[in-house]
């Protein structure tokens, strides 16, 4: 890889790792599903003329606008609404890799060797590492949300790799459209004090879900998909693995998240079993780019 495209991807991993810090701040301020619905009427507004009709596979766009957009994102910024700190939000999110993985055996027939056994078990045991962290362990139902999101990353990306020709923008449109009304709803259904939330929110809050929406969205995956273009998945997918070690620096040096010898052991097991399946099987790493 070139090195202007070097700093591409580094710029790409840098959007997505910030996303955490710019999810836990809008979080701290808006009920996490209305967050999550400003966040996607944003995508929405600015990829609105990316949205065309997919003959033959509506079925599965849809399915992807509703687990992704609808599950994946809810409990994500529900995760880091009841979580005490981001290192370990952004570890836990990566078992969307392993579960993608088994999923790819079970519903797709695919192939496991002993490899792809010793990543899934290294992850899995780095999340288990992590979840006795006192401050972790103080806040299992965000361990527990993060991991539910991880599992419905890894449905969506099966729903994905069953797409063809379709648009990286086009898609995330669709997503878009069909999250946000569901989003709102839930919202007006499960919590309280949105409008005051919005009253009260200066500049710097709406800053947030406009991060979320441009900066990690548009930037990001637009970065990646022009990477996707230009050079194998082979090449491309292990740069994600800087994702969460980026994402881990920034909650330490700009959230002060406390970073114990748990978490550097859990983080450093999670992130190296992520490694050794997207490295084996770098098309499970798709999901991520959106």
């Amino acid at each position: 890889m070139s090195p202007p495209d070097l700093l591409l991807a580094l710029l790409a991993n840098t959007a997505w790792a910030f996303n955490f810090i710019a999810g836990k701040a809008g979080v701290t301020h808006f009920p996490p599903l209305l967050f999550t619905t400003l966040r996607f009427g944003m995508v929405l507004l600015l990829l609105f003329p990316f949205l065309r009709w997919v003959p033959g596979q509506m079925r599965q766009v849809i399915q992807v606008g509703f687990v992704l957009g609808v599950l994946h994102f809810s409990l994500i910024f529900a995760g880091l609404a009841a979580a005490g700190d981001i290192t370990s939000i952004a570890i836990a999110a990566q078992l969307y890799v392993p579960f993608s993985a088994l999923l790819a055996v079970l519903v797709l027939g695919e192939t496991m060797g002993r490899r792809h056994l010793l990543g899934i078990g290294a992850a899995f045991g780095g999340v288990l590492v992590i979840g006795f962290d006192p401050m972790v362990f103080l806040h299992l139902d965000a361990l527990l949300l993060i991991i539910g999101a991880a599992m419905a990353m890894a449905v969506a990306t099966i729903f994905m790799r069953q797409l063809q020709g379709v648009g990286v923008f086009t898609l995330q449109a669709w997503i878009a459209l069909i999250a946000t009304p569901c989003l709102l709803a839930l919202s007006l259904l499960l919590e309280t004090g949105q409008v005051a939330a919005l009253h009260a929110a200066t500049w710097l809050d709406f800053g947030a879900p406009v991060y979320s929406a441009v900066g990690a969205s548009l930037v990001g995956h637009g970065i990646m998909y022009y990477l996707l273009g230009r050079y194998p998945v082979s090449v491309t997918a292990p740069f994600m693995l800087l994702t969460p070690v980026l994402a881990v620096g920034f909650g330490v040096t700009l959230w002060g998240d406390a970073l114990t010898w748990k978490l550097v052991l859990g983080g450093t097991m999670t992130i190296a079993g992520v490694a050794i399946i997207t490295v084996r099987a770098p098309r499970w790493a798709l999901g991520k780019f959106l």
